[in-house]
């Protein structure tokens, strides 16, 4: 797992969970289980061909090369368990770090611009934040507590936006996101905006943030 990348000032406390240097995929996977209790899979993996990254599912037109499920099962295999997320990535050790959402935390995406936008607004709002992911795709992931998907729509109609006007997406149930060190073929790898901290280990409901979120949308429509 990286550090906060540059331009997202991080002033949470220190916490466990962000990676020291060469700490592998592993690690990390058992990390996440066990410090923050979240669920991870293994997903798809990088491999060289002719010294070019190509996705291990063999399709040299993925869309998400190394970043995305590597079977179809991948969510009845999700599990919290450290014992089981060690084994999984002891049989495939470079395999990206996949989380599904809609059990522990959902999350709010939008473009990196937007996200940055938002992130700026929130801190002069003082706002409890959760943990902030960054893609190479330059989409912000905000992670929420699950049920963001029922109350979204309602929450960004009451301020007089339409959910469908917006490039705002809210993955909750069946869907994942890719964690932190995951890369994706030769984009780059997704990083924390925010790190996980223990001052961000209960996450915000989607309400809090949905404004500042709303607002940053609109604006950069």
């Amino acid at each position: 797992m990286e550090e906060t990348i540059a331009g997202a000032q991080d002033t949470q406390s220190a916490g466990h969970v962000p990676q020291q240097r060469g700490e592998s995929l592993l690690e990390t996977a058992v990390r996440y289980a066990e410090e923050r209790h979240w669920d991870v899979v293994p997903g798809s993996w990088l491999e060289a061909v002719d010294g070019v990254p190509y996705c291990s599912c063999r399709d040299f037109s993925c869309p998400a090369p190394g970043a995305h499920p590597a079977r179809p099962d991948w969510a009845d295999r999700a599990t919290g368990s450290a014992t089981v997320v060690r084994r999984m990535w002891q049989q495939q050790p470079t395999a990206s770090i996949l989380m599904p959402t809609g059990r522990t935390f959902d999350t709010l995406s939008v473009p990196e611009s937007t996200g940055f936008l938002a992130l700026a607004r929130m801190e002069r709002m003082a706002l409890t934040l959760g943990p902030v992911t960054l893609t190479p795709d330059r989409r912000m992931h905000f992670f929420v507590l699950p049920g963001a998907g029922a109350k979204v729509p309602d929450l960004v109609r009451k301020l007089g936006w339409s959910l469908s006007s917006l490039d705002l997406l809210v993955l909750g149930e069946g869907a994942y996101v890719a964690a932190p060190p995951t890369r994706v073929g030769s984009r780059g790898a997704v990083q924390w905006a925010r790190r996980p901290t223990p001052a961000n280990r209960w996450l915000p409901d989607a309400e809090e943030l949905i404004s500042p979120l709303t607002y940053a949308c609109g604006r950069d429509r």
